[in-house]
């Protein structure tokens, strides 16, 4: 059963939240799915994935960064004045208050009596690599074609983006262009080797970690995901190459039907999380 709520954040905006098998919630290990950059709770394979982790025995909580450029309509980017001033530092505080909601509150109906895991897709999965390592309620991190840093941007490009006060980017999809706001380019300058630094928070990781990655991936390289596997702890991480898979495994909004790599994904991440979540 799939449950919608509306989370009001410490800042006072709005987090939706899309919660599965919400009517076993705390009866079963949690998982808290972070989306990534042009992501939101809706988008192609979240829904399908949440109905397969609730029929693999998990409860499955996405919701949307509330800066993420999704408004009223949960399938449109009608709020990008938001997007622009959206910041990983944001969605790292929205992070660690959806993972304080899950473990100490009984929003959801009643309190989590199990283990929370997080499964972070592409931008998302940085998020949770730095929300893991920081938070002690996160007893697994799980990983979906992550990014291995924050400064993904040339010297070059940071001057124009400074001098003009935005960088653009076009989503392929919607081809709606998206402005990035000084915001973010100050975060990545000032915190990108520091608290931002996703590398240093594998190192530091002292949970499991399952790293998935497609061989093929078009938006972020397979060799982010051994950069991060060289940082990681090899007595508690694994990195897995998804064969002939793309950055979302062969999945499309809207969404179609599951593919071969998107199923192995989900087969991997269930077993790990089985292992790791259920005593």
């Amino acid at each position: 059963m799939k449950q919608d709520f509306t989370y009001k954040s410490q800042d006072g905006h709005h987090i939706e939240i899309s919660a599965y098998g919400v009517d076993h919630f705390g009866e079963r290990p949690c998982l808290l799915y972070l989306h990534g950059f042009k992501g939101f709770k809706d988008w192609g394979f979240v829904p399908f994935a949440g109905e397969y982790f609730v029929k693999a025995g998990f409860s499955f909580i996405a919701f949307n960064f509330s800066h993420n450029g999704i408004g009223a309509d949960p399938l449109a980017f009608t709020e990008l004045e938001k997007f622009e001033k959206n910041t990983y530092l944001r969605e790292l505080k929205e992070t660690e208050e959806l993972i304080h909601l899950c473990v100490h509150t009984d929003f959801f109906g009643m309190y989590l009596k199990h283990k929370l895991g997080l499964i972070g897709h592409s931008r998302g999965g940085g998020v949770a690599l730095l929300s893991g390592n920081n938070s002690p309620d996160v007893s697994a991190v799980c990983t979906w074609a992550s990014i291995s840093t924050v400064e993904r941007f040339t010297k070059q490009q940071r001057e124009t983006w400074r001098k003009q006060g935005y960088w653009e980017v076009v989503n392929s999809r919607t081809k709606q262009v998206f402005r990035l706001g000084l915001d973010m380019l100050n975060e990545i300058e000032r915190f990108g080797k520091s608290k931002l630094n996703i590398l240093k928070a594998v190192q530091d990781l002292d949970r499991p970690l399952l790293m998935l990655h497609g061989q093929e991936d078009e938006s972020v390289p397979f060799f982010e995901a051994e950069q991060l596997n060289i940082y990681a702890d090899p007595a508690r991480a694994r990195l897995r190459l998804i064969p002939n898979a793309g950055h979302t495994f062969g999945a499309k909004h809207p969404f179609e039907a599951s593919g071969k790599a998107l199923d192995e994904v989900l087969d991997l991440s269930a077993d790990f999380f089985r292992n790791h979540l259920i005593q």
